[in-house]
């Protein structure tokens, strides 16, 4: 195994993952990288040869790791990286920060980031994905984007620079985002919170939030446009056409399509990774047989599948 350089954060080989993802399913990583602050990880990356991979991981919210693991320096960045901060119409956001958190605060401060209540996940993660809920997206709000690079450089980009779109962005490869700089419009703080209370409600009430999921599986069938902005027409949703084919609590292994919201993988008891890709792999064929529509995965899956 490479010799890696030197940290003062802390590294640990082959650490297995699945207890790092909301799905509780994957292997090992070649390594595990918790950087100690900013400085830290790009002298990190600075010093690490290039042909060492690297894979950023958020909260694992959104994520199947396969169960042979990844061959890379998993990067995920904690305590050092979670700071919010409220500077007049903005506000500064630490890639390891939780979405709610972020729209608490703002909230707390006339600022509206409600949209990200109900997200699972953090910063970083929403940034890569674009994240949007209730006709609202990251690419909205988004001003600008604090990253350190594979290279070790920290650099600060515009948000027009990720050219984000609908589920999607164009970070540079094996780039770290540490920080995200969002400018979004005023309310009343009681007004976004009694919104954000509501939304809570109604998302308790259609989605299996007590059960190991990823979120939604797939995205929702693209319209006219695939902008990732509030015009976007994605009128026709992954869950109906799901239902369509027959798919609404369908099993493999360990694996289910919710029976309450079909658009839901989730680890019923006991799934591997294998089950739930597999079982998401039938539904996007059944899918398609069903309606001719091919369904894209919104759950990012990573890494390789187990030597026989």
């Amino acid at each position: 195994m490479t010799e890696l350089p030197q940290t003062r954060g802390v590294l640990t080989p082959n650490r297995a993952l699945a207890d790092l993802t909301w799905l509780r399913v994957g292997g090992p990583a070649d390594w595990l990288y918790q950087p100690a602050d900013e400085a830290d990880l790009a002298a990190f990356l600075a010093a690490l040869d290039p042909s060492v991979a690297v894979f950023p991981m958020g909260v694992g919210s959104n994520l199947i790791v396969r169960d042979g693991g990844i061959r890379a320096v998993v990067i995920r960045l904690g305590r050092g990286f979670n700071g919010i901060e409220v500077q007049g119409d903005r506000v500064i956001a630490g890639a390891a920060a939780l979405d709610a958190h972020v729209a608490r605060r703002a909230a707390e401060a006339g600022l509206d980031l409600t949209f990200l209540r109900t997200i699972p996940g953090s910063i970083g993660g929403a940034v890569r994905m674009n994240a949007g809920c209730y006709g609202a997206y990251v690419a909205d709000v988004l001003d600008e984007v604090r990253m350190v690079t594979r290279s070790g450089e920290i650099v600060t980009l515009p948000a027009s620079a990720l050219h984000l779109c609908y589920r999607q962005s164009d970070l540079p490869e094996g780039a770290v985002v540490v920080a995200a700089t969002f400018r979004p419009g005023r309310g009343d703080p009681a007004a976004l919170e009694a919104r954000m209370a509501d939304q809570i409600a109604k998302r308790d009430a259609s989605q299996p939030t007590k059960e190991r999921s990823a979120g939604s599986t797939f995205r929702n069938p693209a319209g006219r446009s695939s902008t990732g902005t509030a015009d976007d027409t994605h009128e026709l949703k992954a869950w109906k056409v799901i239902d369509d084919a027959g798919m609404r609590g369908a099993r493999l292994g360990g694996a289910q399509m919710s029976t309450m919201h079909s658009n839901f993988l989730i680890n019923a008891g006991g799934a591997t990774a294998a089950d739930l890709e597999n079982l998401g792999e039938e539904v996007r064929k059944k899918v398609y047989q069903s309606s001719g529509i091919t369904l894209e995965w919104e759950i990012m899956r990573v890494g390789e599948y187990p030597q026989d």
